[in-house]
């Protein structure tokens, strides 16, 4: 199987180990053992429960404990339409891996997390993608959408959307669910930023929960701050859930049982979590936004979720000189948009911690500065 690199994780992989203000990082600030143990009211038994616990293989598609605790998350779904996975970026293979076949068509809605354009390219599908424009708000096109969707086995999406920050609200999503249906087609809606709307209690509806062929996939890294639990899971149809097993029999056995037993603990107390979370995130856009309304070179559309932001800069120069110019002399790190097929734009990933983003942008800023007094010309 012929598959595209992925740029993303080809640039995270070279230059993140180096830089002293990461402004690419798309999870939240990292929880530590000892924060997520506090939350929880865990201290004192912590270590009780951890030290009879056999490293063997745990429950094969997730324990229930877990399982149920995914599924306070959602509206309708029970653990017959929940397995769980290695991450979100399991999870999302998984679906395109046993939903997509050679001559099918899948719309992808761009730019997204690279993923869902190029797994399903790898299986023989046509991939038809249907751009976000920043004239509308980084928000689809219905119309588009249902022209693109003719034929389409699969619609596959993020939301809130990585890099833009985009939200489709329920209106929206119910909009799609009604283009899918009327083409029979799956919906996949990776949803591993919800919990983190810049509004209200943080929450948009899932997919799955829209729609009888809707398809959402989530973990802990991003608005659960827990990357390293390496954890994630499928909400979907039953029918689909026996279709993933048969690949993940061939790749995953079961997650580990530490990684269950600490996204069990976290997910029973998501409240205290995700709170933390909007905290972050909320405190920081601001300061983001400060940020861009001062400065001349940088503009944006304001995220509505997620932890990441998509900034159009005012320089002729290359997004990865940029970025790698930028890292060299400042030590902070943005991603070119050209991994994402936008050249133009930087991602910025802002759920940090506040001290490094508030000293990164100050670096950037004399940067930019620095760019144009050397003459840069800005972009026509």
């Amino acid at each position: 199987m012929k598959i595209r690199e992925f740029g993303v994780e080809i640039w995270m992989n070279a230059y993140e180990n180096d830089a002293k203000f990461n402004l690419a990082e798309t999870c939240v600030d990292s929880i530590t053992v000892a924060e997520l143990l506090s939350m929880a009211g865990r201290n004192d038994t912590a270590l009780a429960e951890l030290l009879p616990m056999r490293l063997g293989y745990g429950a094969i598609e997730g324990s229930d404990r877990l399982k149920d605790a995914i599924c306070r998350l959602y509206e309708w779904q029970k653990r017959e339409n929940v397995i769980v996975t290695h991450g979100t970026i399991g999870a999302n293979h998984l679906v395109h891996a046993a939903l997509v076949e050679p001559g099918d068509t899948v719309v992808s809605i761009v730019p997204t997390y690279q993923q869902h354009t190029s797994i399903p390219e790898s299986c023989g599908a046509k991939v038809r993608p249907l751009w976000l424009k920043p004239e509308n708000g980084f928000l689809p096109d219905l119309a588009e959408l249902a022209e693109l969707a003719r034929g389409a086995k699969l619609i596959a999406l993020t939301n809130p959307n990585n890099p833009t920050g985009s939200l489709i609200d329920r209106a929206g999503l119910e909009a799609i669910a009604a283009i899918a249906r009327a083409e029979g087609a799956w919906v996949l809606c990776d949803e591993v930023y919800r919990g983190i709307d810049q509004e209200g209690d943080g929450f948009t509806p899932a997919m799955c929960d829209l729609y009888e062929k809707g398809i959402s996939t989530c973990g802990m890294s991003k608005a659960f701050s827990l990357a390293g639990l390496r954890l994630g899971w499928i909400a979907a149809p039953e029918e689909v859930i026996r279709a993933v097993f048969i690949h993940r029999d061939y790749t995953t056995i079961s997650v580990g049982r530490l990684d269950d037993h600490f996204s069990a603990l976290a997910l029973e107390n998501s409240e205290r979590v995700l709170e933390r979370s909007r905290r972050i995130t909320r405190t920081n856009l601001k300061i983001l936004d400060d940020w861009i309304a001062a400065e001349p070179r940088i503009s944006y559309v304001k995220p509505r979720s997620g932890t990441t932001a998509l900034l159009r800069y005012d320089l002729d120069m290359p997004s990865a000189d940029l970025c790698r110019t930028l890292q060299a002399e400042t030590g902070v790190m943005l991603l070119p948009g050209s991994v994402l097929d936008m050249e133009g734009w930087l991602r910025i990933g802002y759920a940090c911690d506040t001290e490094v983003l508030r000293q990164g942008l100050a670096l950037f800023s004399r940067f930019l500065a620095r760019q144009a007094g050397a003459g840069r010309s800005p972009v026509p």
